[in-house]
């Protein structure tokens, strides 16, 4: 009997022990695993287009300057994204993105007296009335890329954050919006309906490559971001059927195919849906 209680009470203690031990205590961290998981981001950055490469090609095959994102607004653009992608374990990258472009300077149409000087009373904007008209004219435009990108890792001990490559390309709709001030006389001119005619609305296609930083943080949910330098070629052709520019001397449909190569710099604040990263364990 007294044998038996000597093999009894050590057993019973090791076993209180075990299933009272913190589950810490009894693993061991090896290595950081590479996450899988949706992510939503929000970015913002800027765009300046080349003027130098940037080109506005004719039906007979000629090409200019004239009439491209470089000569149509001053530059830079601001350039708000919200954008989705999917990590796979791989460190491979499936990206949708949408931005919205618009003039960082406001009123950033270029020689606007000269392109719209039917509807200008010397250097301001003839209003109802004969009174001064006041609008704001600046470009604006949106895109929708899908892509795809890859994460090198180059930080020892976090293989979810490293140089990352990325390649994105999808339709592109860009334009001069006219914002009248409410609290000055209006401008018929520059209606609803009149404005189509100054606005070299287009549409086409871009393709964005990219490279920069990608990073996620292996402890702190709300510290994963990328900076990514974008270079980006831009196909545009016009909607309108009319357009009138007394500086590039159209008054009609505008017949020009336009090239336009960007420069961009880019900030997205990344948010996983998918908890912290996880780790390798061994147990004990």
């Amino acid at each position: 009997m007294k044998t038996g209680k000597k093999i009894f009470l050590p057993l019973l203690i090791g076993l209180v022990q075990l299933v009272w031990l913190p589950v810490g205590q009894a693993q061991i961290k090896l290595s950081v695993d590479t996450l899988e998981c949706p992510i939503v981001g929000f970015g913002v950055g800027l765009v300046a287009p080349s003027g130098g490469n940037s080109y506005a090609f004719a039906l007979d095959g000629s090409k200019s300057a004239d009439g491209t994102m470089a000569t149509l607004y001053d530059a830079p653009y601001l350039d708000f994204t919200i954008n989705s992608a999917f990590k796979f374990a791989s460190n491979w990258l499936i990206t949708l993105d949408g931005d919205l472009w618009f003039g960082l300077s406001g009123d950033n149409l270029t020689h606007r007296k000269e392109r719209m000087g039917d509807i200008f009373s010397g250097e301001v904007l003839l209003g109802f009335g004969g009174y001064d008209g006041v609008v704001t004219c600046y470009n604006r435009a949106l895109m929708a890329r899908i892509g795809v990108g890859n994460i090198q890792p180059i930080i020892k001990g976090n293989p979810n954050s490293g140089i990352m490559l990325r390649l994105t390309g999808g339709p592109i709709w860009q334009r001069t919006v006219f914002a009248q001030n409410l609290n000055e006389s209006p401008v018929p001119q520059l209606n609803e309906r009149y404005r189509r005619i100054y606005d070299h609305y287009r549409s086409g296609i871009i393709l964005t490559e990219g490279i920069g930083l990608w990073f996620m943080s292996n402890y702190l949910n709300l510290i994963n971001f990328s900076v990514e330098l974008q270079v980006s070629q831009c196909l545009t052709w016009p909607v309108r059927a009319y357009t009138l520019d007394n500086y590039l001397g159209l008054n009609g449909k505008d017949e020009h195919t336009y090239l336009d190569f960007l420069f961009g710099l880019k900030f997205t604040w990344m948010f996983p849906l998918k908890g912290k990263t996880s780790y390798d364990y061994y147990l004990f």
